[in-house]
């Protein structure tokens, strides 16, 4: 099976300790966000993990653990934006911090295994389309040698993403919009080398050469495994998603770089009391286990052909 470390929350930046842990035990639980009495136990066996997708903004604490993560095949998924504070407000300095990190990561892992993420990109007074395409170049000339890969996507508008935008000065994005801004990153990243696709889109934009892509990848991991692989497309994922299954391994409202636009997270204050359950040793991230939790071993089995 494929893992996913965490498309809930940022493990590698905040809680690296408590993967390592769990990798080191061999098991993790994940509590059911539909139904928060049943608990899945994934069983962390090298012969039944193909491959481990890391979500981060920040894989700096990270670094003390990766000796731990030798025996399994991974990449990183590493979002890196030209937001300011005010939109990300938990993450360190862009350029003196993150793109170093983005570059001795990739030094210490291989340009195969880092994609950069740009996104989610949306259109305002500050952030306009001339403002995406000069962050994105500088970022990707940064990055040039370092990834082969980077992913764009433009923000969804959920409910608790409109309730946390407001203020933002956020414009509509129209397709004419989305399409100037395409035409622009497109040209930047091939003039860095990298090829660029989307994530979760409709909008065909094959016109600029980038065409629909996917954050768990089947193809890519194939080629990182050197084999092919009999998963199919996430069931659990929206319709325009391209990802193939995967166990998730994160908690909703956990994750602490409180971006304005994030999905995963409800409210700071749900943060707080959150990570005010974390402990280290608990099997659950943020959480523990209870009497009257219904535990059920998940089914894990290698899908390499």
């Amino acid at each position: 099976m494929i893992l996913s470390a965490s498309r809930r929350t940022d493990i590698p930046g905040y809680y690296p300790g408590w993967l390592a842990r769990r990798f080191q035990e061999g098991y993790l639980c994940v509590r059911n966000p539909m139904n928060p009495r049943q608990v899945s136990r994934i069983s962390l066996n090298p012969d039944v993990i193909d491959c481990i997708v890391f979500w981060t903004k920040n894989p700096l604490p990270m670094f003390r653990y990766l000796d731990l993560f030798e025996k399994y095949p991974y990449y990183f998924q590493f979002t890196l934006t030209g937001y300011g504070r005010e939109i990300e407000p938990g993450l360190p300095d862009k350029r003196s911090v993150l793109i170093p990190a983005f570059q001795e990561l990739s030094g210490k892992i291989g340009s195969d295994r880092m994609i950069w993420r740009y996104d989610p990109i949306f259109l305002s007074g500050r952030y306009t389309l001339e403002y995406h395409e000069k962050a994105f170049s500088e970022i990707a000339g940064s990055l040039s040698g370092c990834t082969n890969r980077v992913v764009i996507s433009f923000l969804d508008e959920y409910e608790k993403t409109r309730r946390n935008m407001r203020g933002t000065g956020q414009i509509s994005l129209t397709e004419e919009l989305i399409r100037a801004a395409a035409a622009r990153f497109a040209a930047a990243a091939r003039r860095y080398g990298m090829e660029i696709v989307t994530c979760a889109e409709k909008i065909d934009l094959s016109d600029y050469g980038i065409e629909h892509g996917a954050c768990i990848d089947k193809e890519y991991i194939e080629r990182l495994l050197g084999c092919r692989l009999r998963g199919r497309k996430d069931p659990g994922q929206r319709r325009e998603c391209g990802c193939m299954e995967s166990v998730e391994t994160g908690t909703y409202h956990t994750c602490r770089n409180g971006c304005r636009y994030c999905y995963a997270n409800d409210s700071p204050g749900r943060v707080r009391e959150n990570v005010l359950k974390y402990d280290e040793s608990s099997p659950l991230l943020c959480g523990c286990l209870q009497d009257r939790d219904i535990i059920t071993e998940r089914k894990m089995k290698s899908l390499k052909i």
